[in-house]
């Protein structure tokens, strides 16, 4: 079975679609009855193994996103490529060339809803783009074969966009449970951050965009006071910060944020929109609990045992959530958060998850001798 991949959410700052997208290459590659290509923009046409790239223009101010204008070279390159299955990972120009080549090969096509184009574009142009944007998602979204969603409550919007609920499937992502293990664990952390043994070391990974909200983080250090220090990594962070405040700025290879999350005593995060929380998985694999609040999919990712969840948008809330962590036994929650990722979460498990769906909608099973179309 020949599988292809399609989507501008490719840049050298690794984010959650090309982790995503990463982990499933390695996955694949691994098999014998898969071949995998994957289709991006790039500054030029070209092919490195399995990726294939198509010249875009950047996107300004767009942190190293291309964004392909027209759709037709996509559409052409795909049926070149003759797979199976189509998977297009965005919500954009590309989309439309996967259905078209999808359409011409006679083969399923597949989109997963990675991101909220509903709360992204709001943020931005107000909600007065709500009507036209649930015109766009569902005339799009309806064409799939199979729609797939991170999360409940990303699958429950495109449900009440009107895409029928038997076609929408909720397929989370996972984790690297060897990288982010509780052995990354580096006891010269904290002499670096200049932190006394007896304060509570909190993280936060990501960017710092508004959907984090950074500043509710900072509010919350400033009621818990000296006895906790949270330290932030990822771009974007504000330079400003309380003195129980410090930074990592700017993007963190995945090596240096499993020490990181390993040698801290929870994940700390405001985020009441998340569409999946992939640093969510990263902190509980590295053995440590969560304090989150609970909105969008986090809550759905820190069951009970592993952390606590905070009412959404208060600094107070969260602060006290905090102090009831560290007042119980954390480090057993700790302990049982990683036990849980392990049980759901690896890459093997959810890829497991994934190619069912593939086989299901194409028919071929493991053992299949069909050709392929390419």
């Amino acid at each position: 079975m020949h599988l292809a991949d399609i989507t501008i959410f490719w840049t050298n700052s690794c984010g959650g679609v090309r982790t995503y997208l990463e982990a499933k290459q390695r996955w694949l590659a691994e098999r014998q009855d898969v071949r995998h290509s994957l289709l991006v923009p790039g500054s030029d046409e070209g092919v490195k193994f399995n990726i294939f790239t198509l010249p875009a223009p950047r996107l300004p101010f767009g942190k190293g996103y291309r964004f392909p204008v027209r759709r037709r070279a996509w559409t052409e390159k795909l049926v070149m490529l003759g797979p199976d299955l189509i998977e297009a990972e965005d919500p954009y120009v590309l989309p439309w060339a996967a259905l078209e080549a999808g359409q011409r090969l006679g083969v399923p096509v597949v989109g997963f809803y990675h991101s909220d184009l509903q709360r992204l574009v709001t943020a931005r142009a107000g909600h007065w783009s709500n009507r036209w944007l649930d015109r766009y998602l569902l005339r799009l979204y309806s064409r799939f074969d199979r729609v797939l969603a991170p999360s409940r409550v990303m699958a429950d919007k495109l449900r009440h966009l009107g895409i029928p609920a038997d076609r929408v499937h909720v397929q989370p992502l996972g984790v690297d449970s060897s990288l982010f293990h509780p052995d990354r664990r580096d006891q010269a952390l904290r002499r670096r951050l200049g932190i006394e043994h007896h304060v509570r070391l909190l993280v936060f990974a990501g960017r710092g965009s508004r959907e984090k909200h950074i500043p509710l983080l900072l509010r919350v250090m400033t009621e818990l006071g000296p006895g906790f220090h949270l330290h932030l990594v990822g771009s974007n962070m504000p330079r400003r910060l309380p003195a129980n405040v410090s930074r990592s700025n700017g993007f963190v290879d995945p090596l240096r944020l499993s020490r990181i999350l390993a040698s801290s005593d929870a994940l700390l995060h405001g985020g009441d929109a998340e569409t999946f929380g992939l640093v969510v998985l990263e902190a509980m694999a590295s053995g440590i609990p969560v304090v989150g609040v609970n909105a969008g999919a986090v809550a759905e990712l820190v069951v009970p045992g592993t952390g606590l969840l905070a009412e959404p948008n208060s600094a107070a809330s969260l602060a006290d959530t905090v102090k009831k962590l560290f007042a119980d036994d954390y480090t057993a929650m700790g302990r049982r958060a990683r036990q849980h990722v392990t049980a759901n979460y690896t890459w093997a498990q959810v890829f497991s998850r994934l190619l069912d769906h593939y086989r299901e909608l194409t028919g071929r099973g493991p053992d299949s001798g069909e050709a392929d179309h390419g």
